[in-house]
């Protein structure tokens, strides 16, 4: 998770720019963060210290997407904000599956097998994570492909699943 989240935070603060090129700094700073928390994780093996760092990820890529859509490309309100909400939601229910997990368990050993399926919020953690990351990506990808003067479309295959097309660049 802690990984994948500094990819998110690279690619978030990689998108503006034209040339080939590689940001040593931001990339020697994330190696390290991502070293330093499995590091410090294996040696205490502390879940909090591991939920905060990643929360930590998680609100550096809230406030770069929200630069974004409030003061770069306004019109991806809905994409920026569906991917952190549905991302923050699972989050969200990730704690509280960490939080109250004793009590969660003695709940479901009372209630008909379908309500403890849906209270599963690990589970949900997992599902909603994925679906915001993926939302994610494609709000990344707009970003970067409208920043190289490309013309990215959102279509949906099946009606429902969100990709993105875009038309290459013309020379004129």
């Amino acid at each position: 998770m802690i990984y994948s989240c500094c990819i998110f935070v690279y690619c978030m603060f990689e998108c503006f720019k034209m040339k080939n090129s590689v940001n040593y700094h931001l990339l020697f700073i994330l190696v390290l963060f991502s070293l330093i928390v499995t590091t410090v994780y294996l040696k205490v093996k502390e879940p909090v210290f591991h939920q905060v760092m990643y929360g930590m990820l998680v609100f550096t890529l809230v406030l770069r997407s929200i630069y974004i859509v409030t003061w770069v490309y306004p019109w991806l309100r809905g994409l920026g904000y569906t991917s952190l909400g549905i991302f923050l939601m699972g989050f969200l229910l990730w704690n509280v599956d960490n939080i109250f997990c004793d009590s969660l368990r003695n709940f479901r050993k009372k209630v008909p097998p379908i309500i403890g399926v849906a209270t599963q919020f690990h589970a949900w953690w997992h599902i909603l994570t994925g679906l915001g990351s993926y939302l994610h990506i494609l709000f990344s990808l707009y970003t970067r492909t409208l920043y190289l003067r490309y013309r990215p479309k959102v279509k949906f295959l099946f009606g429902i699943w969100p990709v993105i097309l875009f038309e290459p660049l013309r020379k004129h």
